[in-house]
């Protein structure tokens, strides 16, 4: 008889999202007549910047001639993308990182899951709340977690973003080992300081704790005072890996690329107290479970840095941004408090009411999808979250149809 990992009974019902599209796919069946304007899911919807395509078609032609074909590449990614993600996003910030320690990857979404599995299971688990469901689900199906209670699971450790904190949450008050941060925040937008995430470095040097540091949303910061990275914190390559994505930067949701650096001095320890360097750990994970990226996508990726490739990016980001702020001016107007839409896709709206009910009403009325804040976690009741990812046009429509509900 063969039994099921008995921890997977444990998750809640549905993942978020797809209980989002069964909301919608049933109001569409009943009124298929009205236009469904989607801020909901955080995906992308303009073409990929044209120094992308152009690298993309370049490579796949590659593939067409014996001479320059390529089987399997290097799990880890290639040298030519590796090399510029450590100059252009760490080193030219004046952060440490060299390429080396950089694992190019087929998603952010598959790091966040995967990494954990090179820690035991019986560690302490900080999750902000609210939180990007994954970084829960998976830690539950790994075994970390006791039954849910009262929408929380037992064992572990909560830290709450509401708005007396500015939707930073503060440091723990009791042991945590493996702490879950996302900046800019997934979903609140909110940011942080370099003073605040310093405070974080130093807690888990003191406490000998692992950072899991999730800035896929950094390209989307236009505040120069604020970090792009974990690694311009001193201290951090010590105690932080670092998570990133080519998906919302430059557009790749559907094309799949990302990486995450693990420091080579970044530490844990064994269950006798002896130190562990946590770089070779995951290079032994990662080269047996994952056979790399395709060549023609890493090249892709490579089109990111070069000079237009930058410009082409900086402009896309730009124009979400735009849809931000349009989105942040009209839900102000309608008298609701908000954060985000500054330095992040995502705004992060006080509905004044239970999350699912302002769902549904802005699904009813004006036929726009939005994400129910209570989704993310407790701290989210009360909140929608509307994403910033669609056309201008759409975004100017959607806002018309909010305000003409409400």
């Amino acid at each position: 008889m063969i039994k099921i990992n008995e921890n997977y009974l444990k998750l809640q019902a549905s993942y978020l999202f797809s209980d989002i599209a069964k909301h919608v796919s049933a109001f569409q069946k009943a009124h298929p007549e009205k236009e469904i304007i989607k801020l909901g899911i955080g995906d992308v919807t303009r073409a990929l910047p044209r120094a992308c395509v152009e690298a993309f078609h370049r490579a796949v032609d590659d593939m067409a001639e014996d001479a320059t074909f390529r089987g399997y590449g290097p799990e880890q990614g290639y040298p030519f993308l590796r090399e510029k993600i450590a100059s252009q996003d760490f080193q030219a910030r004046g952060a440490d990182i060299s390429a080396d320690e950089i694992f190019v990857s087929d998603g952010a979404k598959c790091d966040s899951g995967n990494i954990q599995e090179i820690f035991a299971t019986d560690i302490n688990v900080a999750i902000p709340d609210p939180v990007y469901p994954v970084y829960v689900d998976t830690n539950v199906m790994a075994g970390r977690t006791g039954d849910t209670d009262n929408g929380r699971y037992e064992k572990f450790v909560y830290l709450e973003s509401t708005k007396e904190n500015g939707f930073v949450p503060d440091l723990p008050g009791e042991p945590a080992d493996l702490i879950y941060l996302c900046f800019p925040n997934n979903p609140t937008g909110a940011t942080i300081t370099k003073d605040r995430l310093r405070t974080w470095v130093d807690f888990a040097r003191e406490n000998k704790a692992i950072i899991l540091y999730d800035a896929a949303y950094e390209s989307f910061i236009r505040d120069d005072s604020l970090p792009r990275s974990i690694y311009e914190i001193e201290g951090a390559r010590e105690v932080a890996i670092e998570l990133r994505s080519f998906s919302k930067t430059a557009g790749f949701t559907g094309t799949r690329c990302a990486y995450m650096v693990v420091p080579k001095n970044c530490m844990a320890f064994a269950g006798d107290g002896e130190k562990y360097a946590l770089h070779p750990l995951w290079l032994r994970r990662h080269t047996t479970r994952f056979n790399g990226v395709s060549y023609p996508v890493q090249r892709a990726a490579e089109a990111v840095y070069s000079e237009e490739g930058s410009a082409q990016v900086r402009e896309l980001g730009d124009y979400y941004l735009k849809n931000a702020a349009l989105i942040r001016q009209e839900v102000a107007a309608l008298g609701f408090a908000c954060v985000g839409g500054e330095n992040s896709p995502y705004i992060w709206v006080d509905g004044k009411t239970d999350s699912w009910e302002f769902f549904d009403l802005l699904l009813e009325k004006a036929g726009v999808v939005c994400t129910p804040g209570a989704g993310f976690g407790k701290c989210g009741q009360g909140f929608i979250r509307i994403s910033a990812f669609n056309s201008f046009e759409n975004v100017q429509r959607a806002m018309s149809k909010i305000r003409d509900s409400l």
